[in-house]
């Protein structure tokens, strides 16, 4: 196992080198956190053991600073008598492994040090499955063997361990935030925070606050200082979902912390360092954003270091049987369902369709697909309707018929799904296309049934996550 050892004395450095290597690993050694960070740059250690009061840089900053560019391994604190506290705020705060306090148990070292390397070897393993993964067909929630898709694949695997800026472009429903998410996942800061800000959904006198945060009382309703979604994203990956609608002067702002990383909360004095690594995303070809004066120029050329574009469903119809199986298997895992699959000719039917909505369209339709089936295969799709409002039933056989008003036919659609799904609300709803509380005001105007906010049929706590698919404009994990 390769072991770093840093302590600026030089008799107890390499006292322990030499007792590290009697016990069959391979070891360097720094005297201070500047030197450890200069042997790193061409030593992967597996375990860093390090003291705490060092010149220089001590052992509280190299962790600091290790943990910052996404390349901290399991750390053990040596700590002298006095130190005690200073070494358990390491472990606590930075994520260190653990600490010993000098003069060292022997004993303790190697135990702690067998249990430090299998934390190192299970990290690699995970970080080696990942990539495996990647190869497959399936890279985090991305799913293809398309040649577009496995170029893409590529793609992310190469830029994904840089800090480099990354524009995502594609169309709406192709998948661009999953995109970004493996890049977050495949690289240094995975164990960073993953903040999602979708520009088109924050209002313009919002945004700055959301991005940047503000202080207590900078504006009417600042009623306590909040952190920003920058500020929220430390050492890991902000998403900025169509930059392109964002505002003009917004965009300004942003490429100066772009070029610095520094930015002031509203009503704040003091400028805020961060360490975050900025991807974005447009449905809008950049060309055409430019040339319609809504994307700055210099702002599209700082952020557009690396391209990516993920390739429409109907350019990748080959993906379509994959992407069903995972879809499936997540729908039942949201809605409680027991499908097992997609019958072949459903699938040639999926092949047929434009897909204008792209994924986010073939999911609609298998969602409904399955709330229809509840258990076994999938035999039966719904027609493709770009409103979404098919529940699988037939037209004018079954009640419709040319003559009838738009409220008539409406009503009659409601209540035989509503029949259809046993009087599920929740589910009548998905069928429907629309949102639980839509469905319940439908019903009534048409029934005359009292407002019932509130009442939910018994397993109506599925709406919230019906309803959630345009989440808030700052989302972190």
């Amino acid at each position: 196992m390769r072991l770093l050892v840093v302590d600026d004395d030089r008799n107890e450095r390499e006292g322990f080198a030499k007792l590290l290597s009697s016990w069959g690993h391979e070891v360097r050694t720094a005297e201070d956190g500047l030197n450890a960070l200069e042997v790193l740059d061409s030593f992967a250690a597996a375990v860093i053991l390090t003291d705490l009061r060092m010149p220089r840089m001590d052992g509280f900053l190299l962790i600091q600073t290790l943990r910052s560019q996404g390349r901290l391994p399991p750390t053990i604190v040596l700590t002298a008598f006095g130190s005690l506290e200073m070494a358990v705020s390491t472990i606590h705060d930075l994520g260190g492994f653990w600490f010993l306090e000098k003069p060292v148990d022997i004993a303790s070292l190697r135990v702690l040090l067998e249990r430090a390397g299998a934390h190192s070897r299970l990290a690699e393993e995970n970080r080696q499955l990942r990539q495996e993964l990647s190869y497959r067909g399936a890279l985090g929630e991305l799913v293809g063997s398309s040649p577009r898709m496995m170029e893409l694949f590529s793609m992310i695997r190469q830029v994904a361990p840089t800090s480099a800026p990354v524009l995502i472009t594609g169309e709406s429903g192709t998948g661009k935030e999953l995109v970004a998410r493996a890049i977050h996942t495949l690289s240094p800061r995975v164990n960073g925070r993953f903040v999602a800000v979708n520009c088109a959904a924050v209002p313009e006198s919002l945004i700055e606050s959301e991005l940047f945060g503000h202080e207590k009382g900078a504006f009417t309703g600042a009623i306590e200082r909040r952190a920003g979604c920058l500020e929220l994203a430390q050492n890991g990956t902000l998403f900025l979902d169509e930059l392109g609608e964002m505002p003009m002067p917004m965009q300004a702002k942003l490429l100066r912390v772009l070029e610095d990383f520094r930015f002031r909360r509203i009503g704040g004095k003091l400028e805020t360092e961060v360490n975050v690594r900025v991807v974005a995303a447009t449905n809008r070809p950049p060309a055409e954003a430019l040339r319609d004066g809504r994307l700055r120029e210099d702002l599209y050329y700082r952020i557009n270091v690396f391209d990516l574009e993920v390739p429409p469903l109907r350019e990748r119809l080959g993906d379509i049987p994959s992407l069903a199986e995972a879809l499936i298997h997540n729908i039942n895992q949201k809605h409680g369902l027991r499908v097992t699959g997609i019958s072949d000719a459903s699938v040639q039917d999926l092949r047929s369709r434009s897909w204008k909505g792209n994924v986010r369209e073939l999911r609609n339709v298998l969602e409904r697909a399955a709330i229809l089936t509840g258990k076994g295969e999938i035999d039966v799709l719904p027609p493709a309707q770009p409103t979404g409002l098919s529940s699988g039933l037939s037209t004018e056989s079954e009640g419709v018929t040319v003559g009838m008003t738009i409220d008539d036919a409406e009503r009659w659609l409601i209540e035989a799904t509503l029949t259809r799904m046993n009087g599920n609300k929740t589910r009548a709803a998905v069928v429907l296309g629309i949102s639980a509380k839509t469905l319940h005001a439908k019903l009534r105007r048409y029934r005359g049934e009292p407002d019932l906010t509130g009442a939910v049929d018994s397993d109506e706590h599925m709406a919230s996550e019906t309803e959630a698919d345009d989440e808030g404009s700052c989302r972190r994990e």
